[in-house]
């Protein structure tokens, strides 16, 4: 199956200038849906994951999925203020300024294997803060895994410590 024609180009979204990747259509097909996920699951090479880490917000579809799959559990990082217990927090450049994410400080415990996962790898910035995150909580990243990665972006760059996967690179 071709993921790519479950993936939707919206020119200038959320700005002018930008090449929004929609996965909208990909996640409403069930059967695109299982065989992506189906294609996620195989990334991880049968690796032990105990915790799998999701991206606020579209990281959070296939995340769940993929610790339900990998027998681990499932670790949400969302942007500063969305937890309700106590947080570590993570600030992370952005185009223009600065935004910061967070984790609860209980949810990943010393030596815990982890699998991050978000829909897209663009410029790297959000992936590095979690991963700076997840390090912070004595994680060890096993893998970081992508639905996209623009590779255009050179967002692997930020990420070059830890093992990349993507499903699909434009």
């Amino acid at each position: 199956m071709e993921i790519e024609k479950f993936i939707r180009d919206i020119e200038n979204f959320p700005r002018q200038g930008v090449l929004y990747k929609d996965i909208t259509p990909l996640l409403a097909n069930a059967e695109a849906a299982a065989f992506c996920l189906s294609e996620l699951v195989k990334l991880t090479e049968a690796q032990h994951i105990d915790k799998v880490v999701g991206i606020e917000s579209r990281g959070f579809f296939f995340a769940t999925l993929l610790a339900n799959k990998l027998n681990a559990g499932f670790v949400p990082i969302r942007k500063s203020g969305k937890l309700p217990y106590t947080t570590l927090k993570q600030p992370y450049a952005l185009e223009y300024g600065m935004d910061s994410i967070e984790i609860h400080e209980d949810a990943i415990q010393k030596g815990d294997k982890v699998l991050l996962h978000d829909d897209v790898l663009a410029t790297g910035g959000t992936a590095r803060a979690a991963c700076k995150l997840i390090e912070k909580l004595g994680g060890e990243i096993v893998q970081c895994n992508f639905l996209l990665e623009l590779a255009y972006l050179k967002g692997a760059q930020k990420l070059d410590r830890y093992e990349i996967r993507s499903l699909i690179t434009y």
